[in-house]
């Protein structure tokens, strides 16, 4: 019976070491491309606006209105089915 716990604390500490392993691996890795991404793929820099807003952005609010109303009704119909 002790050389079974034995051999079954030996195989925990292998597959625990093993998974300590490749989880330090998987964050290198990640790091690593993670750096190599941001400078081969820099993000865009936005235009600095220059002038009046155009007219698709005032149209935004409409949208904006819209969505709200939708959104609202959605919560309000969510609650109203699961009130305690």
């Amino acid at each position: 019976m002790n050389d079974l716990f034995q051999d079954a604390i030996t195989l925990m500490l292998v597959g625990m070491g093993f998974v300590f392993l490749f989880l330090t691996i998987l964050v290198f890795a990640t790091s690593l491309m993670s750096k190599l991404v941001n400078k081969y793929f820099p993000e865009a820099q936005p235009a600095p606006a220059s002038g009046p807003a155009p007219a698709a952005k005032q149209s935004g609010s409409e949208i904006d209105q819209d969505v709200m109303a939708v959104i609202a009704a959605a919560v309000s119909k969510y609650r109203s089915r699961h009130k305690k």
